[in-house]
């Protein structure tokens, strides 16, 4: 009986998570690399103009908490004049801004 329901929260679990991977892949594709840039180092033309940091350097992922990554996310960023940099990402969900951040942190090397 055991095997059985852990069989079974694997069958359902296992392709939820694989979703969120995929999911995320294309909200970052589609709302992220204009700045970031579809390998995360920010070296595009935008990127480039407002100082986009390389989300590759393990230095960098390791100073970005999980909470700014989020809020970064959910509210946008502004400079120290309240320069809008990055604008909040419209109607998402906190499931799908954490499978967001999980992304950027595959960008690690």
């Amino acid at each position: 009986m055991k095997k059985l329901i852990v069989i079974g929260l694997a069958v359902c679990v296992i392709p939820a998570i694989v979703a969120n991977a995929a999911d995320a892949k294309e909200s970052y594709e589609k709302n992220c690399t204009k700045c970031h840039g579809s390998d995360g180092k920010g070296q595009t033309k935008m990127g480039q103009k407002i100082g986009i940091k390389d989300f590759t350097d393990a230095k960098r992922q390791e100073a970005l908490t999980d909470a700014a990554a989020l809020k970064a996310i959910k509210e946008g960023v502004k400079d120290k004049e309240d320069k809008t940099l990055m604008k909040p990402l419209e109607g998402v969900t906190d499931e799908e801004a954490k499978a967001l951040v999980a992304y950027v942190r595959t960008f690690k090397k």
